[in-house]
């Protein structure tokens, strides 16, 4: 499935070289390395996806960043003639990122991108940028190289000799090793431990869990339900088509654009490894776990449901913090630093996972709670967990701004 939407989806946006009034190279490219790496969403090693995104925007980036040298750059910042084509260099950036993943990769990006080139005048702006910007790519992916990301599954269950424990793969437990884009280290940003499972809170979190997040729940509403299926959407495919409707709304420049995405593309990476360092630091239980053992919790207030179950499969890694919750909490904290507000124009977005539906924001609070409630009534955090990773991810993206890519005259405090 994911093949041969790869194969359409690429076919038009290679069909779509030249870049529109209400888009430009930025957005193109990003919308093209998506497509790129939905196939490896699919797997055991999603956070290879993010990790992708993460290198085709630090790239376009710096790529753009080395002609108009506005801002600090984030990894390279190379000699390039001011006359240089900024798009040319952002498409070249991006291609060569993406033919990182594999042969057959490699040969549809030299594809796009001289399908994308064609709607550009040729000469030495056009050379020259395509040149500077795969030596940037380059460099940005010899920067990753050895990030620790394709490290080994070592995740060891938690048993006892003899005892029976599902054996699904674990998603991610090498990130909390892994080198961060921006932020220091994984554990940077690590909350304090989870609630006691002896509290008033754990009590009240348990049961509004059980009662809203079970698969029949009764007292759900049709919205909530729709609300929690919107948000079953994989985490970073979520967030990309909000960030491109609100670059686009704002008009921003290329220079601008590319950073603006690079900045949201390496908050979430690092709020991924963030969260992933947490998670498995605390191996928190799932509600489908918790609420068919609520017998042995230690608390009276929480009864056991033998038969629960949630919406849909739940995400197989720890419970603590919530990970929708991080991801949209890290792109509202780069918005709101970027921007100034939390007010935005209305973005409208659509969901694979709730077809025909629509929801519309104008406030990036309002935004973050939606995504925490849906993963409650979807039976997947508490809502301890949800407060929390919204954040974590808000102190993130707020950290990320100020840290890099800063305007050229402004020191940085990293």
């Amino acid at each position: 499935m994911y093949a041969n939407l790869r194969k359409v989806l690429l076919a038009a946006t290679m069909m779509c070289a030249a870049p529109s009034a209400f888009a430009n190279v930025i957005t193109d490219w990003d919308e093209k390395a998506e497509v790129v790496v939905t196939p490896i969403l699919s797997g055991t090693s999603p956070h290879m996806a993010w990790r992708m995104m993460g290198m085709v925007h630090a790239a376009m980036f710096d790529a753009v960043n080395s002609i108009e040298r506005r801002y600090r750059p984030y990894l390279v910042q190379l000699p390039a003639d001011p006359a240089t084509s900024k798009e040319a260099a952002a498409a070249a950036a991006a291609a060569a990122v993406l033919a990182t993943v594999d042969a057959k990769t490699a040969g549809e990006m030299k594809a796009a991108l001289a399908t994308y080139l064609r709607s550009m005048p040729d000469g030495t702006a056009k050379s020259d940028g395509v040149k500077l910007g795969e030596a940037v790519a380059a460099k940005v992916a010899a920067a990753r190289a050895n990030d620790g990301s394709d490290a080994p599954d070592a995740y060891r269950p938690r048993t006892s000799p003899g005892v029976y424990v599902p054996t699904a793969i674990t998603v991610a437990s090498m990130l909390p090793n892994s080198k961060p884009f921006a932020i220091a280290t994984p554990s940077q940003f690590r909350p304090k431990a989870p609630i006691s499972l002896e509290s008033k809170e754990w009590a009240t979190d348990y049961n509004e869990l059980k009662d809203y997040g079970g698969q029949n729940s009764a007292k759900r509403t049709a919205q909530q339900t729709e609300t929690a299926r919107f948000w079953l959407v994989g985490a970073p495919l979520a967030y990309r088509p909000f960030v491109r409707q609100l670059l686009t709304a704002k008009q921003m420049s290329v220079a601008d654009s590319a950073r603006f995405m690079a900045l949201v593309e390496l908050g979430l990476n690092d709020a991924f490894i963030a969260v992933f360092d947490a998670k498995y630091h605390y191996n928190f239980w799932r509600p489908i776990t918790a609420i068919r053992n609520g017998d042995i919790d230690g608390n009276p207030a929480t009864d056991r449901e033998a038969t629960w179950q949630p919406i849909a499969p739940t995400p197989m890694h720890p419970e603590y913090p919530c990970a929708h919750c991080i991801a949209s909490g890290s792109v509202a904290g780069v918005v709101k630093a970027v921007l100034g507000t939390t007010d935005i124009p209305e973005i409208t977005m659509t969901s694979p996972t709730a077809p025909g539906v629509s929801h519309r924001w104008t406030n990036l609070t309002a935004f973050t709670e939606e995504v925490a409630n849906a993963r409650i009534w979807a039976g997947f955090h508490y809502r301890f967990s949800t407060r929390v990773g919204t954040d974590m991810g808000l102190q993130i993206g707020e950290y990320v701004v100020k840290n890099v890519m800063q305007p050229a005259n402004i020191a940085t405090s990293r």
